[in-house]
Order: structure tokens, then C-alpha cells, then sequence
């Protein structure tokens, strides 16, 4: 008797399944920079707050360190009975997960600065505010890049863990694709998260490269 052919890479199933597939990348893409545009407006301040008054700067990285560490599964399965099931409750998991990252990476981005830059900057009489965005956030924009990069491609991963709440972009092709054993499922779907990834990423350093021009002068020095 012949055992029915189940290979790990099947242009067939892609074609015949383009539109589910298709659908899925959009959730998955939309949910990622979502969370990541969300993460980014709350970190911020967070971290000009830890910037600014140090005694606050460890409640502020312990509270989004323990969050980090609580499992996705049952950070989602936690927050499902009060939001409900589906994006939201997906959203405020990959928010909460990269809350940390972009917190840390800020607030040791602008306490690299060199101490000497900022002192000349007063005495040339900048504001706060003038001194934060022309001579504090230009020298940190290295680590918060990294930052933002890390951020991106673990909010790629964890996205697929929202399958639990039902919605989990192309993770809901790889559940469905192990309960079945559909190995070209399963591949597709893997390809897929790790190439969007990927272009994330590429996208963030070729970002970070335009906003700091001045870094490429170093390196090439």
C-alpha cells in the first residue's frame, strides 16, 4: 500500500492555498508593527522618566523585567478571561514582551552620551527639551536601533503564541499544520515568519544607517 506523499516544501499547496496563506501574513505583519508602534509610545517616556530621575529607573526595568519572564502561553491564557479572545488580548501580550527590551536599550543609549557633549550643550545654553532631542537622542539612536530590532524579530516569533487566544497569524497554519502532520504547512508557515523576520530587520538597519550618518564615518575611519 503507498503511503500518500508528504513532503516539508510543496509549491502545489502554495498555490492552492494562496489567499489563507496571504491572509495570514497580513494578521501577522499588521500585529507585529502594531505591537511594536504601541511598545515604542509607551517605552519612551518610560524610559526619559527612568532617564531623569534614577531612583525610578529600577521599579520601572523591574516591573517590565517580570513581565518579560512570565511564559506567552500563560500570559495569554491570563489576560483571555478579561479581554477576550483574539487581537487584543494578542496585542497587549507582544506589547508587554517588548516593553523590556526598548526600555533598557533607551535608557543605556542615553546614559552612554558623553557626559562631556551634553555639559557643552548647556553651556551653549540648550533647553532640556532642545538638549533631549538635538544632542541625547542623535548619540543614542545606535542602541536604541538594537533596541528596536531585537524587539521586532522576538514579536515576529511570539506572535504564532497567540494561536491559544485564536489568533496567531501564521501560527494558526503551523497549529493546523501539526495536528494534521501537513509538513508543507507546517514549512510554509516557518519560511513565511522567519522571512518577514528578516525584512524587519534589514529594514531597521537600513533605517538606523539614515538616522546616523555620522556612525558610518567612524566605521570607515
Amino acid at each position: 500500500m503507498d503511503v500518500p506523499a508528504n513532503p516539508w516544501f510543496s509549491w502545489d499547496y502554495v498555490t492552492r492555498n494562496w489567499e489563507e496563506i496571504a491572509d495570514q501574513l497580513v494578521i501577522h505583519t499588521s500585529l507585529t508593527l502594531q505591537a511594536l508602534a504601541i511598545a515604542v509610545a509607551i517605552a519612551f517616556p518610560l524610559s526619559l522618566v527612568a532617564r531623569r530621575v534614577p531612583v525610578l529607573a529600577g521599579p520601572i526595568l523591574g516591573v517590565t523585567g517580570v513581565l518579560y519572564t512570565i511564559p506567552s502561553f500563560a500570559l495569554f491564557g491570563l489576560l483571555a478571561p478579561y479581554t477576550g479572545i483574539g487581537r487584543t488580548t494578542v496585542l497587549i501580550g507582544l506589547v508587554a514582551y517588548a516593553l523590556l527590551v526598548l526600555v533598557r536599550n533607551t535608557v543605556v543609549g542615553l546614559q552612554g552620551v558623553d557626559r562631556d557633549v551634553t555639559d557643552a550643550a548647556r553651556g551653549l545654553g540648550y533647553s532640556p527639551t532642545r538638549l533631549l532631542l538635538q544632542v541625547e537622542l542623535p548619540n543614542a539612536l545606535p542602541s536604541i536601533i538594537s533596541g528596536l530590532r531585537i524587539a521586532a524579530v522576538s514579536t515576529v516569533a511570539l506572535v504564532t503564541v497567540g494561536v491559544v487566544v485564536g489568533y496567531g497569524g501564521l501560527g494558526q497554519l503551523m497549529f493546523r499544520g501539526l495536528q494534521s502532520n501537513y509538513r508543507a504547512q507546517i514549512m510554509t508557515a516557518t519560511l513565511l515568519c522567519l522571512a518577514l523576520a528578516l525584512v524587519l530587520d534589514l529594514l531597521l538597519v537600513l533605517a538606523g544607517r539614515l538616522a546616523t550618518p555620522w556612525t558610518r564615518g567612524r566605521v570607515a575611519a
